[in-house]
Formats: C-alpha cells, structure tokens, sequence
C-alpha cells in the first residue's frame, strides 16, 4: 500500500499532513489513499463505497471519535457503541439535505437523569470536536484546482448555506 502517491503525477505544492488522493482505475472508480497506507475503493460498483456514504462516515466517524472519552468516564472504558448516518440525496438540488446521525448505546441500569447526562455529554463532546460536523453544518466553501497546463481554477462556493 502506498503511503506516498506515485510519480505518475507530480505532487501539488499543498502536499503535506492531511493531504489525500484518489486515483481512477476504471470509469467512474477510484481509489482513495492517505499517508498511513489506507486504502478505500471508491465507486458504485461491488465492493466500492459511494462519495456520499463517505462523507456520512466520516460524520459518524468523527462524532464517536468525538465523544468516545467522554462517554467512556460515564459509561466505562470498555462501552459499546454504534453510530448510524441515514439520509439520501435530493436528486433535483444534487446534494444532501438532510443527514440523520443515530446512536446506540448500552444505558441499562441507569436513571433517567443519567441517560440525560450521557445524552449532553454526546452532543457537547460531538459540538465542540468533532471538526467533520462542524465543517459540514454551517456549509463549507470548496475550491477546485485543475493541475495542468494552463491551470484552471473553479470555486463551488455558491451552494446555499446552512
């Protein structure tokens, strides 16, 4: 697995920590990589996963992640959890409208009051970390640069913002 991309292409001048990369290996498939040798099949087909079942993993990725401490001090260091992300997209605006995050813990055997705590740790913990979900819901401007020769430039930031 490679933890750099390959020189078929040279490096953009913004390569660095966080950088990623996709490289098509068929139509419409691609590969996703990053720099700790990670790999995601990207696509439609078999054994591929769908842009938009990306971005709702990372939401639910970056929730649990979030709130995985705090939730550990109420419910113990060893609590199981599972998050789900339900939505799909609107086909006329091309975009999610609406994504439902739902998560299942173990809360028997406690009170009411403490499930109400475990609920404002969750969302506390999601609201001030999780860095996915605050860039999603207020909207995100998204830049796209086209490498070449010339250089294209194209900006998405005229899509409404939440």
């Amino acid at each position: 697995m490679p933890t750099v991309p390959d020189d078929s292409f040279e490096r953009p001048d913004a390569y660095g920590p966080g950088s990623v990369w996709a490289d098509r290996v068929s139509e419409r498939s691609l590969v996703g990589r990053n720099q700790r040798g990670v790999e995601i099949p990207i696509g439609m087909g078999e054994g591929e996963i769908s842009p938009g079942e990306l971005l709702k993993i990372a939401l639910i990725g970056c929730a649990g992640m979030s709130a995985d401490i705090p939730l550990g001090r109420r419910l113990g260091e060893d609590f199981a959890m599972r998050l789900w992300a339900h939505g799909t997209a609107d086909e006329e605006q091309d975009r999610y409208l609406r994504i439902d995050e739902e998560v299942q813990l173990d809360l028997s055997g406690l009170s009411a009051e403490e499930i109400t705590r475990v609920v404002t740790v969750f969302e506390r913990a999601v609201a001030a970390a999780c860095t996915v979900e605050r860039t999603i819901v207020p909207g995100v401007e998204v830049t796209h640069t086209i490498s070449g020769n010339p250089q294209v430039e194209g900006n998405a930031a005229g899509q409404e913002q939440r």
